[in-house]
This record gives C-alpha cells, structure tokens and sequence, in this order.
C-alpha cells in the first residue's frame, strides 16, 4: 500500500545512520516492527502477577520415556 507521509527528516536520517539502512522504507519498516514488538512486550507483562500456577508441578515427569 502506497502511502505519503510528512516525517521529520532528522528523525529519519538518524534511524538510518544508527540501523545502517539502505532506504528510508527499510528504516521505517523496521522501526514499525519495534515499535509493535514493544508494546506487545508490554502487554505480556501485564500478566505477570495474574495466573495461577501449580507449586508441586513437576516438569520432568513429563519428559519421562518410561
């Protein structure tokens, strides 16, 4: 999908530079993935704290080939 943005070009530049990008498109790509990544991160981490789990589940007894 094509589509025209007004970015500041400092911003855009340093991505570049710092990511040793090629293009502004690869810059901006992956600068979307991260930003993605991150707040999904961040959603995992709001469960910390929120499922129980078993204190006497035993994690080998499943491996068990016997």
């Amino acid at each position: 999908m094509a589509t025209n943005l007004a970015l500041d070009d400092t911003l855009i530049e340093a991505v570049v530079k710092l990511g040793g990008f090629k293009t502004k498109k690869a810059a901006v790509t992956q600068a979307l993935q991260e930003y993605i990544q991150r707040h999904q991160q961040a959603q995992i981490l709001q469960l910390f704290g929120t499922i129980d789990y078993d204190e006497d589940y035993d994690h080998r007894q499943g491996r068990s080939r016997t």
